[in-house]
């Protein structure tokens, strides 16, 4: 069975921190490049960051650059997405989501959050609340 299942959000503090960890199952991920995508309340879906196949290439949004970490093991099938120094506005549900398209666009190119997802988890909630 395809699976895509997200872990590790929660409640934390401004200022701290917190590790997302997108668990596959049912496909060979190193034939897939993963994205990670929030949904804040009210919100339209944002591409937070993706990254490659092999792990070469990462790609983020602006807000997050510096903040957010995006790491991939395909032999233990997990890609992670560490989150620091998060604010207020990263509060959202988090998605991880898998996709293979051409060589090129599975590259995390620019604008790979419009390309169709081939699967997707169901989310992880993350607050960032003093």
């Amino acid at each position: 069975q395809l699976q895509l299942v997200e872990s590790g959000g929660g409640l934390v503090q401004p200022g701290g921190s917190l590790r997302l960890s997108c668990a596959v199952s049912g496909f060979t991920l190193d034939l897939y490049a993963i994205g990670w995508f929030r949904q804040a309340p009210g919100k339209e879906r944002e591409g937070v960051s993706c990254i490659s196949p092999s792990g070469g290439t990462t790609n983020y949004v602006n807000s997050v650059k510096g903040r957010f970490t995006i790491s991939r093991d395909n032999a233990k099938k997990t890609v992670d997405l560490q989150m620091n120094s998060l604010t207020p506005e990263d509060t959202a549900v988090y998605y991880c989501a898998a996709y293979s398209k051409t060589a090129v666009q599975t590259e995390c190119v620019a604008g790979w959050y419009y390309f169709d997802m081939d699967y997707w988890g169901k989310g992880t909630l993350v607050t960032v609340s003093s």
